[in-house]
């Protein structure tokens, strides 16, 4: 299935159904009068996050959403049905946007979440609601409201716990197939990776995390270079940044450099976010070459990277490890943050 993150839809409520001008006329009946049904309600345009999505391609094919008019008034005070609504599917993650790409409107990040974007319009009355003791007879009904219309963007933020950093051929498609059952494409030149992929990560029964695998940026990348930085927002909700040195390369230590100005350059809280760095291909290198890039990317970063291989295995556990403390401790926050918004009465409740 090809992979899309963003993408620019129409949306439009219904509008509402006209009301109805009808005289009651029976035989038999000595009193008749006005008795025009009121028009339906139009259709609204809802927005749902579902699980079981993990891209927009859906809306790739189909730009245009169009809520249903509700039906017209007719005699004997018949009402007319409302309109149908419309129900847009998103993956979860997914933000709405206005047309400027810039104001928010909502952000669906877990599943179930669901908001209505427009309202359909309402109904128009009858010429029953009109008749009065000076006009015993109207002879005119309301139109149905016209439904709201707008061109929204939406933008998906994969949902990830970890997320996978690195120069391209940095090693990151193989770790993320050692470590869950993803399958990405892994091949021996740069850029094999085009798209995100995710994966899940079973450390044991209560220990699990989803990691994505972000594909590689490139010196100049903020400025559009390579495939610039359009999927570096799969990675902005992550606990954790694992960033994945190749360790046969010649200039390790700008490697990690290239890597963290671009994070810089792109902004959103991702240079600040906890970083796990890793020397990766150490199946490759001898015991001698692999101290000496270990110890050139320590004094470039300021830290202790880990050593590990996704081929062997080795220190892939250890990682993996470290960055489940991570997510854990996020977990941890969020959970508070919740509990503690629960707790908070509300402004117009009064406690003694």
């Amino acid at each position: 299935m090809k992979f899309l993150d963003q993408c620019k839809i129409f949306i439009r409520s219904g509008n509402g159904g006209g009301g109805a001008v009808s005289f009651r006329r029976e035989k038999f009946i000595e009193y008749g009068g006005p008795d025009g049904g009121d028009g339906g309600r139009g259709g609204d345009v809802w927005i749902e996050a579902v699980e079981g999505l993990n891209t927009l391609i859906d809306y790739r094919y189909q730009q245009h959403f169009k809520a249903q008019t509700g039906m017209h008034g007719a005699g004997r005070q018949m009402n007319g049905p409302a309109g149908d609504d419309v129900v847009l599917k998103v993956p979860v993650g997914t933000q709405v946007y206005e047309e400027d790409r810039e104001t928010l409107i909502a952000d669906l990040d877990h599943a179930g979440m669901r908001l209505r974007l427009l309202k359909g319009g309402n109904g128009g009355f009858g010429n029953v609601h009109f008749k009065g003791p000076i006009n015993q007879a109207p002879r005119f009904a309301m139109p149905g409201q016209e439904g709201q219309e707008k061109w929204i963007w939406l933008r998906l933020k994969l949902i990830a716990d970890a997320g996978l950093v690195g120069l391209p051929n940095a090693g990151k498609s193989t770790f993320l197939a050692a470590v869950s059952a993803a399958r990405p494409k892994i091949a021996d030149y740069p850029f094999t990776t085009l798209t995100p992929n995710l994966g899940v990560v079973d450390l044991s029964t209560n220990e699990r995390f989803v990691i994505a695998d972000i594909p590689g940026l490139i010196e100049g990348a903020s400025e559009g270079a390579g495939l610039g930085t359009k999927f570096l927002g799969h990675v902005e909700r992550t606990a954790v940044l694992v960033h994945l040195v190749d360790g046969t390369q010649d200039d390790v230590a700008g490697a990690y450099r290239t890597i963290r100005g671009e994070l810089e350059a792109y902004g959103e809280g991702l240079a600040e976010r906890p970083e796990l760095l890793a020397l990766n291909k150490a199946d490759a290198l001898t015991p001698e070459l692999r101290d000496e890039k270990l110890a050139e990317l320590e004094a470039a970063a300021g830290k202790r990277p880990f050593v590990i291989s996704g081929v062997s295995g080795e220190g892939v556990t250890e990682l993996l490890r470290a960055a489940w403390g991570e997510i854990r401790e996020k977990r941890a926050e969020e959970k508070r943050a919740e509990q503690l918004g629960h707790d908070e009465p509300d402004a117009g409740e009064w406690r003694p």
